[in-house]
Order: structure tokens, then C-alpha cells, then sequence
């Protein structure tokens, strides 16, 4: 079924909206602060001032507004049968600095925070794909805190410029006009980290950061990293300790033996058998699965059976009942073979190349049985389109999940 592209989603894809997060005014601030701070500690000792350089990875979590992408779509339309969605990627860093003295150093570097993306699908039949990348450079100053002699506590305050590039691309009822946006902004990030000193030449952090992004359609969010680094000092000596004399030590007499008296056995726990979950039922509508009047299970549907075969592999469960159902327009009898039919055809999809135990799945078709609608909901007999749209959701097939957890 074809149908045109929703106005709203058209208007996102071709107008980008700038935002700048930090102004100049906060960049010459930050400037400032560095140069203030220098002064400051001008007259400390410079024994531990240092350039240094370093690398980092880890792992990138970014949060897809899967409710404003939805409501984009419902709002012109359609109907969101699917929806997945990828928020972790891997990320790393590459940096140098100069460490002023034990408490303030300056940081740049360039930063991949990886990609992210989501993927839907909607009635009538289309499909909205979306993938962003994210990359820039920051510059950051880092106060220290030393707990120890080689451990430290850090935390970072900095800006960024980065570069947003998005990709999009839709099937069926779903059309984008501009495929490709893309965005430069500077943002503010922030972080904290621990940082361990295994010699003079060889550092390694551990922090977390988060970055303040723009997704270059007029919409800002914020991507989380926690990673690990290595960090190398240029030129720097290590650091004797002065010597200590050794003070007398005052040796006390030895304490009498002690008396041990054995104590008795605790008594053993009570288990308590933990209740069973609930069972876990899934709705698809059946126009999300098949073509009108029929049993054979669309692309789109197996997107959204993969979505479900792949988070029930890792539970642990009993049985899967799967339930065809229909609405009242035809015969009973025929109904209740194309219920069947679907059914026993999804049952075979979770199986292979779903990967569910066949033993554990039962299929059954209920007709028009049991409907969702109720008798005064969609009057009339005759297959009027408007009838037809009023029964959609008695067309469904139902999976229910009993397990242990």
C-alpha cells in the first residue's frame, strides 16, 4: 500500500536547526580561567609540570527518543508496528596536555563517540531507518586531587566542536527528502575519573564523561562514556623520597593465650521458593505480519519476530502459546482456518530460523471468537473500507511467554 510522505517527518529531514550551546563569551571564559589559574600557581614548585600525550576506549551510550519518533509518525497517519533501536557503540579518544603542577592541567583532543540508530516499521507497510555518527575535538581543563602517593581523583570541565553526521532512509509510506544532515556545534562536556601513577612514564585512568550533542534536525541530547586510558608523560623524573631515620619501636610483653570458645552453629535459612513471573503476552497486529488475507509473514513482520525470538532465547520459559485471531467480516469457518493458518505460520518463523525449541511452542487459531471490539464499536456487514479499518484490531495474533524469568 502506498501512501504519501508524513508532512512532519518531511519537514525534520530538510530543515536543520542551528543551536549553539556555548557561546564565544564561554569559550574566552574558559581561557581565562586556564591563564588565572597559572598564575596562581606560579610560584609552586614546577617539578611537576609535564606535557603528555595518550589514548582511550571504551564505551558510548546515547538515548534514541523513541516517543517523539513515534509520535512524528502517528501524527501524519501511521502506525508504529516495530521498533528497534542501537545505543551503545564503542568510542575512543586521542589527547595531550600539559600538567601545570600536581592540581591543573590542560587538555586537547579528538574524540569518535561512534554511531547510533534506530529502525521501525509502520502500517501502512513502510519502514523509517535513522544512523548517526558523532566526532570532534574538545579542549578541557582538569583539576587533581592526589589521594595517594600514585592514586588520584580527577574531574573535567571542557568544551567541544563536534561534527554530527545522520542518515536516513524510508520504504513504502515512508519517504525522506533529505537523506543526509549533518551539523557542526560547539557544546559543553564534563567528566570524573580516577587516575593511577605506575611510574613516572605511565599513567591510566578510569572516568566517565558526558557529551552535550546536537543530532543536526534541530534536537539536542546528550551521549554518556565510560572508558579506560593510558596515559604517557614526556621528560619526567622520577621523584626520591628523602630518607627517614627509623624511631626506636617499643616492643610490649606478649599477651596471655587466648581463651577460644567455640560458638554454636547458626541455624540454616529458610528458603522461601520465589513466586512465578506473570506471563509476558505480545499483541502484533496482524497487518504489521501479513498481507491482506494472507498467511505468509512479510519482511517487516520478521523484524519484528527477530526483535522477540531474540529477547525470549534469553530468558528461561516454559511454554509459548501463539494465538491467531480475526475479525467477524467472512465466514466462521473460514476465519478459523486463516487464523490457524497465521498462527501455526509464526510458530514456524520463532522455530527456524527464529531459534525457539519447537517442543515449547503451540499454535492455535481462535476465528472471530474473540474480539477486541465491542458489538456497538463498528456496525454493518458489508467489507467497507471504513468497516474494515474500524475491526483492525480484532486482526491480531497474541503470543504468550510462561517461564521462571
Amino acid at each position: 500500500m502506498n501512501a504519501r510522505t508524513p508532512a512532519r517527518f518531511k519537514r525534520a529531514s530538510t530543515t536543520v536547526r542551528k543551536h549553539t550551546m556555548i557561546s564565544n563569551h564561554t569559550l574566552r571564559f574558559l581561557t581565562l580561567a586556564g591563564l588565572g589559574s597559572v598564575l596562581a600557581t606560579a610560584a609552586l614548585a614546577q617539578d611537576d609540570s609535564y606535557y603528555y600525550g595518550g589514548l582511550s576506549v571504551g564505551s558510548s551510550r546515547a538515548r534514541i527518543d523513541q516517543e517523539r519518533i513515534s509520535s512524528s509518525l502517528v501524527g501524519n497517519g501511521l502506525t508504529v508496528t516495530g521498533f528497534n533501536r542501537d545505543e551503545r557503540d564503542k568510542a575512543f579518544k586521542l589527547f595531550g596536555g600539559y600538567q601545570f603542577n600536581r592540581h591543573l592541567g590542560v587538555e586537547l583532543g579528538y574524540f569518535d563517540l561512534g554511531k547510533f540508530g534506530f529502525a521501525t516499521t509502520t502500517t501502512p507497510t513502510g519502514s523509517l531507518n535513522g544512523q548517526i555518527r558523532l566526532s570532534g575535538i574538545n579542549l578541557d581543563l582538569i583539576g587533581t586531587m592526589p589521594l595517594t602517593e600514585r592514586l588520584s581523583a580527577f574531574v573535567r570541565l571542557g568544551a567541544q566542536h563536534a561534527r554530527t553526521r545522520d542518515h536516513f532512509s524510508g520504504t513504502g509510506a515512508v519517504a525522506v527528502l533529505n537523506p543526509n544532515p549533518s551539523s557542526r556545534e560547539v557544546n559543553y562536556k564534563a567528566g570524573a575519573g580516577l587516575q593511577y601513577a605506575f611510574g613516572p612514564s605511565l599513567l591510566l585512568r578510569g572516568e566517565a564523561e558526558h557529551y552535550r550533542v546536537n543530532d543536526a534536525v534541530g534536537n539536542h541530547g546528550g551521549v554518556n562514556v565510560v572508558s579506560l586510558s593510558l596515559v604517557f608523560p614526556f621528560g619526567r623524573a622520577p621523584t626520591v623520597a628523602p630518607r627517614v631515620s627509623a624511631a626506636p619501636v617499643y616492643e610490649p610483653p606478649p599477651a596471655p593465650a587466648p581463651v577460644i570458645v567455640a560458638a554454636a552453629p547458626p541455624p540454616p535459612p529458610v528458603v522461601v521458593p520465589a513466586a512465578p513471573p506473570p506471563p509476558r503476552r505480545v499483541s502484533f497486529a496482524a497487518e504489521s505480519l501479513f498481507g491482506f488475507d494472507q498467511s505468509t509473514i512479510k519482511p517487516e513482520g520478521r523484524l519484528a519476530l527477530d526483535q522477540f525470538a531474540s529477547e525470549t532465547r534469553a530468558t528461561r520459559f516454559d511454554v509459548i502459546m501463539v494465538e491467531g485471531h480475526t475479525d467477524r467480516l467472512g465466514s466462521e469457518a473460514y476465519n478459523q482456518r486463516l487464523s490457524t493458518q497465521r498462527a501455526e505460520a509464526v510458530k514456524a518463523y520463532l522455530v527456524a530460523p527464529g531459534g525457539i525449541e519447537g517442543s515449547k511452542v503451540n499454535a492455535s487459531g481462535k476465528g472471530e471468537s474473540m474480539p477486541v471490539t465491542q458489538p456497538g464499536d463498528c456496525k454493518g456487514t458489508q467489507q467497507t473500507a471504513k468497516l474494515i479499518a474500524c475491526l483492525q484490531p480484532d486482526r491480531r495474533v497474541v503470543i504468550e511467554v510462561t517461564g521462571t524469568r
